[in-house]
């Protein structure tokens, strides 16, 4: 008869505690809301910047208002931008926890 060696399960480290259900529901939906090229350019975008107007989004990405809003939306509603508005226009940055949140997630 043959045996079959088992490789130990490979999972979380002793120190890493669990997520609960809302965290691991929260945490998915900001890395669905990543996966789109464009929104990870934007938000590579405003990672340089205290915060950036959405005309300026619109020129640096070659799309049009509609398009540029639509990806915010799901960036913001993902809880990972957060917006205010001057005048006519509105002025888009990075949510510092849900960035670090995702940083923490990836094990940095």
């Amino acid at each position: 008869m043959k045996s079959i060696a088992v490789l130990p399960a490979i999972c979380c480290g002793p120190e890493t505690e669990p997520l609960t259900p809302p965290e691991r529901d929260e945490l998915a939906a900001r890395f669905k809301a990543l996966a789109d090229p464009t929104r990870v350019a934007i938000v590579n975008r405003l990672s340089v910047a205290d915060e950036v107007c959405v005309c300026n989004l619109t020129q640096t990405f070659d799309l049009s208002q509609p398009t540029i809003s639509h990806h915010l939306k799901v960036l913001r509603d993902a809880g990972l931008v957060e917006a205010s508005r001057r005048g006519t226009w509105a002025y888009y940055r990075l949510v510092p926890e849900a960035i670090a949140a995702l940083r923490l997630a990836l094990g940095a």
